[in-house]
């Protein structure tokens, strides 16, 4: 896998977006429960498939893009909002950073590696044994740290913000379960992560919304940035409702990038706390 991983990242952004898109029409027409999920999530969250559409080949072009991120030579990257990031840095305060599935949310981490240095990431672990070496190897880039769902690795993002350096979160992600509280998203009852709100309130790091767009006809992406308003709740359970209100907007910002057939609304893992 590493190897054709390796041969794919070789190949121009714009061939593995057409490659992508393709896939990504072909898998939904391909799978009745994609296709249900899909129009589903979208429909909760106030679209009709018909204004969604475009999602479809973004979901193609996010797998596809893939190589070349972990592999390949960096990406062209434009910034909107960088200015939030050398306020912060001048603070000396670390940054917790919230993307949301939309987009490629792969890019906002490497891009900040790239311009401002480290950056830890949390991620879960690849579950398939033969996944785990491509994972593992693809996640060695410069200043880019991964931080598996474990205890030792909230340990190891608390440690990084408390040093000034930033982390990455997917808050829209379902936790395992004991590790969030159920709170609406787009109206609907979702598990929701608390991790975010307690490593800010535990260190003092600033909170910044951030998604990377993919830009057309393969000319690269551009990150956009956010100030998180206001103060983060204390209480775990408003802490978590205001996430998922800000990730709402950011959805909404590009709704065709969103990935609207992630299973946002099933029951977490037990077990795995």
């Amino acid at each position: 896998m590493i190897t054709l991983f390796r041969a794919l990242a070789v190949l121009p952004l714009p061939l593995l977006h057409g490659i992508g898109g393709l896939l990504g029409w072909i898998a939904f027409i391909a799978s009745p429960a994609y296709r249900r999920r899909f129009a589903a999530n979208a429909r909760q969250a106030g679209y009709r498939l018909g204004e969604v559409l475009g999602a479809v080949a973004a979901a193609g072009r996010l797998l596809a893009e893939t190589p070349r991120l972990w592999f390949g030579a960096p990406p062209r990257v434009l910034w909107s909002g960088a200015e939030l990031i050398d306020a912060a840095r001048a603070r000396g305060h670390g940054i917790v950073f919230l993307t949301p599935h939309l987009g490629c949310f792969e890019v906002t981490a490497q891009g900040y590696a790239g311009r401002y240095g480290p950056i830890t990431v949390l991620y879960r672990p690849a579950r398939k044994a033969w996944l785990r070496p491509l994972v593992d190897r693809a996640r060695l880039r410069p200043n880019l740290i991964a931080a598996p769902t474990t205890l030792a690795g909230v340990k190891q993002m608390l440690k990084a913000l408390k040093a000034g350096q930033a982390v990455g979160l997917l808050p829209d992600q379902v936790p395992p379960d004991g590790l969030g509280v159920w709170t609406p998203f787009f109206g609907q009852p979702a598990y929701t992560m608390t991790l975010s709100a307690r490593l800010a309130a535990q260190t003092g790091a600033e909170v910044l919304l951030a998604w990377g767009e993919r830009l057309g006809w393969g000319r690269g992406f551009r990150i956009h940035l956010r100030a998180w308003p206001g103060t983060m709740p204390a209480q775990p359970e408003a802490a978590a409702a205001a996430v998922n209100t800000q990730m709402e907007a950011l959805i909404r910002e590009c709704p065709s990038q969103y990935l609207w057939g992630y299973a946002r609304y099933k029951q977490p893992r037990k077990g795995a706390a």
